[in-house]
């Protein structure tokens, strides 16, 4: 979720009416108000409507929402005559490259911070840390076009943002903070991508640093957008944003020919959606006319268009909307959820606690009662924390993320233990002793069921405290079990054990090896154990569910 700092000021200016309506009737949106400042308002909105995450983005929707302006924006765009040729060495690094020219900016340091505000969150919400899309707004009074996205070679050097001497793009990557903070994207090509004007002066180094030349101030009037990625449909997205955004506060847009192509058109794409399917999703009785009016309150484009039928324009920053369902969505929000008449469902159902849960709120009162507090650790994990640190061999039957946002991310977890340790070293400067347990979903051979697990950190903690858990733990829960030697590296040798119920290893426990508490980052000993919830008298047979 990104959180946008929105000046009462400035969104006063924009929307055209007092703080305290907008206030009242931002939630109502699809936002939530974190917290108000004498000066702003901090809203949260979803990472879905991109389009929000500016003072003048948020102030557009809320002049249609409140009725002040409604229909489709239109944005009239002109060629710039400046235009971009693209390297064909980049097919391989970051191909795809979006532009715009935006001239009769008005900057004072509230527009600035919202346009930086709405880079940066774009760079999150769209560009996935920068490495799908990266954005650069350097002034376009301080260089001189055509311009070139270029591959250069790494020794290549200019004065980077916020600096006063020339570096080379290595140095950049080692030297600068935003440097060290996106290598990982680039360092692994042979070449860089870079910017250059028509005298060859660089105007940035995506997606890591901008150049000082291109600085923009208070001052600026007039700008030149650069978009790269990986994705060019999300490079179009940042551009049409952005360059909406701007146009909000009375700039003209400006096209760039890239490759032979004008961008951006910031034209709507049409679509036909039905009234009744509409209407017998939400709910509600819609004609075609009273829907066509309460998609223009959502600054859509739209009329009837015969057999009850609507004609939607959907605005060119819009790239959540995939499917009619989401103009629908965009629908109810528009009537106003609470105008929707409550009414008791026509299914009747008796709900009862499912055996899992009822296992695994037993388990909890059970560690509860011994001393221990609940955390949550996520489910998605590391194969670094979860074999690696633990001296584990790596599971074949663990379920992997097909396009991890994070290396931090690449797993769903099959053991809850090492999240627990995870959590140890996050605070491992707070006070001892630490009892903490988890109760969750692992998932193995693509099964999913539970399993619970619990560390306690502190001078004490050895194989009897370890030991003694894992018996209370197993007769409260009327587990029949025995104990055998373990072989698992996760703990230290003749101070590890495994808990076997009816010939099936269930858990281990013992006294966490040195070079796992190293791994994480721990200096005291901990004592843990881990358990099977299936191994529980009454827990339910695999669903036929993955």
């Amino acid at each position: 979720m990104a959180v946008i700092s929105l000046s009462y000021r400035y969104l006063e200016k924009l929307v055209g009416t007092d703080r305290q309506t907008i206030i009242s009737r931002l939630p109502m949106i699809g936002s939530d108000i974190e917290r108000t400042e004498e000066d702003h308002v901090d809203v949260e909105f979803f990472p879905s409507r991109p389009d929000l995450f500016s003072v003048e983005g948020a102030a557009r929707a809320m002049r249609g929402f409140l009725g002040i302006e409604t229909g489709l924006p239109r944005y009239r765009v002109t060629p710039s005559g400046t235009s971009f040729s693209i390297d064909p060495g980049l097919a391989s690094i970051r191909p795809y490259l979006g532009s715009a020219v935006i001239r009769n900016v008005s900057f004072d340091e509230e527009s600035i911070q919202s346009l930086m505000s709405l880079q940066e969150a774009l760079h999150w919400a769209v560009g996935r840390g920068r490495s799908k899309v990266a954005i650069g707004v350097h002034d376009m009074d301080a260089v001189t076009g055509p311009f070139r996205y270029i591959a250069a070679p790494r020794d290549r050097s200019f004065v980077p943002l916020d600096y006063d001497r020339e570096m080379t793009m290595e140095e950049i990557l080692a030297e600068h903070p935003k440097g060290k903070a996106y290598a990982h994207i680039v360092d692994t090509f042979p070449y860089f991508p870079l910017i250059v004007d028509a005298r060859d002066r660089v105007l940035s180094f995506p997606p890591i640093i901008n150049g000082e030349l291109t600085r923009v101030t208070t001052s600026t009037k007039n700008i030149l957008l650069d978009t790269t990625g990986t994705d060019e449909k999300a490079v179009m997205t940042a551009v049409n944003i952005i360059c909406t955004a701007l146009a909000e506060t009375g700039a003209s847009i400006e096209c760039v020919d890239i490759g032979g192509k004008s961008i951006p058109t910031l034209e709507p794409t049409e679509r036909l959606v039905s009234v009744k399917e509409c209407s017998d999703l939400l709910g509600i009785g819609l004609t075609p006319v009273e829907m066509s009016e309460t998609l223009k309150k959502m600054r859509y484009g739209a009329e009837p268009a015969g057999d009850g039928m609507i004609r939607v324009d959907v605005p060119c920053y819009r790239a959540d909307i995939l499917h009619d369902w989401d103009i629908f969505e965009d629908v109810a929000i528009a009537y106003g959820y609470e105008n929707v008449d409550a009414c008791i469902s026509s299914t009747f159902a008796i709900g009862r606690a499912h055996p899992v849960q009822i296992i695994g709120g037993i388990t909890r009162e059970i560690m509860a009662g011994m001393g221990f507090i609940e955390v949550l650790p996520f489910t998605l994990t590391s194969e670094r924390v979860q074999y690696t640190n633990m001296q584990r061999p790596p599971s074949g039957s663990a379920l992997k993320v097909l396009s991890p946002i994070t290396e931090d991310h690449t797993h769903v977890r099959t053991s809850i233990l090492p999240l627990l340790l995870e959590t140890c070293q996050t605070n491992r400067h707070r006070e001892l002793p630490q009892r903490i347990f988890a109760v969750g979903d692992v998932i193995e051979n693509l099964e999913t069921f539970q399993k619970t697990a619990c560390a306690g950190m502190h001078p004490g903690a050895d194989f009897s405290e370890a030991y003694a858990t894992a018996d209370a733990l197993c007769r409260e829960l009327s587990i029949p079990y025995t104990v055998q030697v373990s072989g698992d590296g996760a703990y230290i040798e003749g101070r590890r054990g495994e808990i076997v119920c009816n010939g099936t290893v269930i858990g281990t426990f013992g006294e966490i090896h040195p070079a796992v508490l190293n791994a994480f980052d721990l200096e005291h000993p901990v004592a843990a154990v881990e358990l099977d919830l299936r191994a529980v008298p009454g827990y339910p047979g695999r669903q036929d569910t993955p």
